[in-house]
């Protein structure tokens, strides 16, 4: 298969592209993850804390239908994905220290 050349402005477009993403994946590298170990396990921080996130969505679902206040809030799931996102970042902040 013949190699396909790019234009040159994509070239140039292209490059800075990459190097930001490489920046941006390297993430902790410069500092050890911040993780915490759960039963002798090492888990990392944005894991527990999508978990606890989660579980913070279902939590307000639960809540929205034993109240009735969900047949009066339109776009139920919207709504509990934004309260599990917010509790997820609490618990972001608050693990990693930039809160407080």
């Amino acid at each position: 298969m013949p190699r396909r050349n790019l234009p040159i402005p994509t070239r140039v477009l292209l490059a800075p592209a990459l190097a930001g993403l490489g920046f941006a994946l390297q993430g902790c590298s410069a500092h050890s993850a911040p993780s915490y170990p759960i039963f002798g396990a090492y888990f990392p921080l944005w894991l527990l804390s999508g978990l606890i996130g989660a579980a913070g969505a279902l939590i307000a679902h639960r809540v929205l239908v034993m109240t009735g206040w969900a047949s009066w809030i339109p776009l139920q799931l919207s709504v509990c994905v934004a309260i599990g996102v917010v509790i997820a970042v609490i618990v972001w902040l608050s693990g990693s220290g930039h809160l407080l």
